[in-house]
């Protein structure tokens, strides 16, 4: 049942302000409120798209990355037009996300932002390390983006990281695919490398601001997964080196092996991630 109007007032809709209400000075002031809400929740939407796509991409990146089967060198022709078409996709979605994501946006939504940049660092920096040897410099990776928006040292660090989880991956699929393990010297280059980066992470010190900001706690969780992956490339060359004279010259492992253990099983390096 409809509420009773008061003796001698009008009916008038919900939607029709009165003089008095379009008259008082607070109205403008809201309604720019709520317009600047709009935007705001508008534009943190059109980020958190473009992070989830360039975290799409970055991810078929690497796996297009982990496909190559001499390190250190250049990508096969094929592979390497698939990076670079994955590679200017993404270029396309930071050029679109740029103008969200300056002046002082650029920290308003770094959160939102911060995931993809972390995964699109871990692919270009995979893939400069697999082609030079070399770990890329943050320098490098803003120039990459063409400074359309901030790299931050945290999702530098933060990328490195995750980069070690695919070293890992690449070195257990070269010691058995190539089997020389200690006397390969691409191996043990990657063993060395990983080691080193074992070395500068743990001496990392995120206790500056006292270390409640967010870099300090990603930093604690992911580095108990980092020491895991370069102790399973150190157990993998173990295995080859220590069991090498017990097995014949030009020895490879079954890759399809479903049973058993030892590096030959490379499906279980992934369920232990």
């Amino acid at each position: 049942m409809p509420t009773s109007q008061r003796s001698g007032e009008p009916h008038r809709p919900k939607n029709i302000l009165t003089r008095e209400q379009q008259n008082s000075p607070y109205l403008s002031m809201f309604t720019h409120f709520r317009d600047e809400l709009d935007e705001h929740h508008d534009r943190r939407e059109r980020v958190i798209k473009a992070s989830r796509d360039i975290t799409a991409l970055s991810k078929k990146m690497i796996f297009t990355v982990q496909r190559a089967r001499e390190p250190f060198s250049p990508l096969p022709t094929s592979l390497s037009k698939e990076y670079e078409t994955r590679f200017n996709q993404i270029q396309n979605i930071i050029s679109t996300a740029s103008p969200d994501l300056q002046e002082i946006s650029t920290y308003r939504y770094a959160r939102q932002i911060s995931g993809g940049i972390q995964e699109y660092i871990e692919a270009v920096a995979f893939h400069h390390y697999l082609t030079t040897g070399k770990l890329i410099p943050l320098s490098a990776v803003q120039q990459s983006v063409k400074s359309l928006i901030e790299i931050t040292p945290g999702d530098y660090i933060l990328g490195i990281f995750d980069l070690v989880g695919e070293m890992m991956r690449f070195s257990i699929t070269m010691i058995a695919t190539r089997g020389g393990g200690g006397k390969d010297e691409k191996v043990v280059k990657a063993l060395r490398d990983l080691r080193e980066l074992r070395l500068e992470f743990e001496s990392l010190d995120t206790t500056l601001g006292g270390g409640s900001g967010l870099l300090g706690k990603e930093v604690k969780k992911k580095l108990s997964v980092m020491k895991t992956c370069v102790e399973k490339v150190e157990m993998a060359v173990c295995g080859v080196i220590v069991r090498g004279s017990e097995r014949p010259e030009g020895w490879i492992p079954d890759l399809t092996e479903t049973v058993g253990g030892g590096i030959g099983r490379t499906d279980r390096i992934y369920e232990d991630e």
